[in-house]
């Protein structure tokens, strides 16, 4: 077992509310342990430029309310070659750092587990933060409860300009490979349908439910669209349905960064507390190359490599049969 006295801290690729807890959880449960924290500024660009400096319990002060990452983010290609990866290595070896904590998803994690097994002498521990909620291993991802709750209030309110002129809205959300916030979102605000990147959807078939839909009586109609549907994005959908669909004024609305941002939610905070207290722990009880994460409410520890098989990933059933149920 490999005993450890100095941990780094990064956040990598993009943001996600609840990341500030998280912080603040690794910082002060390692100060706690005997540990030395450091933190490395704009993820992997940081530690390839040096971009290092020591963290004590008052540098996480009142960080718990801030959306975004006091630590910075930024995606870093450099670290993708083996060149980068040792410049990356040199400067952890030159601090005397031992650990890292890496605040992130798919991509943050395929580079911790690359650089993992090239220099296995730092020992790795990934927390899952993404508002896209795509990693197995955990129920919950940072950023995604507090993203969801974004787009539900931003719809509520496209609904009330919706049902006052008598209008179908598109609106698309975030999710290039999940569909987990348009799913939730959607079945939230009542959407008329939600289109998925997981679930084809024909537009054929999404026409005839919003006709069906006006004969109903229904004086607006909203359509969730994840950014990842495989129609060919929101203008595309919107223009294939305005030729047969007569009856409704057609807009378009897209969310876009605004889903990333805001005061993370009571839930990500804590959520974000728990998974920075727990990779810490399983750092200094010797584990690497490990994903903590949230299941039954429990913490649960995941190998990096079965984090990243979104080959088990999938959206619940109970949820993606009840937006046709629950729409008519």
């Amino acid at each position: 077992m490999q005993k450890i006295s100095k941990i780094a801290v990064l956040t990598s690729g993009g943001d996600a509310p609840g990341m500030n807890p998280c912080i603040r959880a690794v910082v002060r449960t390692a100060l706690y342990n005997g540990l030395e924290v450091v933190g490395i500024r704009q993820g992997y660009k940081g530690l390839i430029e040096n971009d290092m400096y020591d963290m004590n319990k008052r540098s996480v002060s009142n960080i718990l309310n801030l959306g975004g990452t006091i630590l910075k983010t930024a995606r870093c290609l450099p670290f993708k070659e083996d060149e980068g990866m040792a410049t990356a290595y040199k400067h952890l070896k030159e601090h005397g750092i031992d650990a890292l904590v890496v605040i992130g998803g798919d991509g943050t994690f395929t580079g911790a587990l690359r650089f993992s097994k090239k220099y296995p002498d730092i020992a790795v521990m990934g927390v899952p933060g993404t508002i896209d909620n795509d990693l197995c291993g955990s129920t919950y991802t940072l950023g995604f409860d507090t993203a969801t709750n974004t787009v539900i209030e931003a719809i509520d309110k496209i609904r009330d300009t919706a049902d006052a002129h008598d209008r179908l809205f598109f609106i698309e959300v975030m999710g290039r490979d999940s569909g987990a916030i348009a799913l939730r979102a959607g079945i939230s605000c009542g959407a008329e349908a939600i289109l998925l990147p997981e679930k084809q959807t024909a537009i054929e078939d999404l026409i005839k439910n919003l006709k069906e839909g006006h004969m109903n009586k229904k004086s607006s109609s909203i359509v969730i669209v994840a950014e990842g549907d495989k129609n060919g994005g929101v203008y595309d959908v919107a223009k294939a349905v305005q030729k047969e669909v007569k009856n409704y004024d057609i807009k378009v609305t897209i969310l876009g960064h605004l889903q990333r941002g805001g005061s993370p939610s009571s839930f990500d905070r804590i959520l974000g507390s728990r998974l920075g207290f727990a990779a810490v722990n399983a750092l200094i009880a010797g584990e690497s190359q490990k994903m903590v994460g949230l299941q039954a409410n429990n913490i649960v520890l995941t190998s990096l490599e079965d984090a990243l098989n979104h080959h088990e990933f999938k959206l619940e059933a109970d949820l993606l049969q009840m937006v046709d149920i629950l729409s008519i």
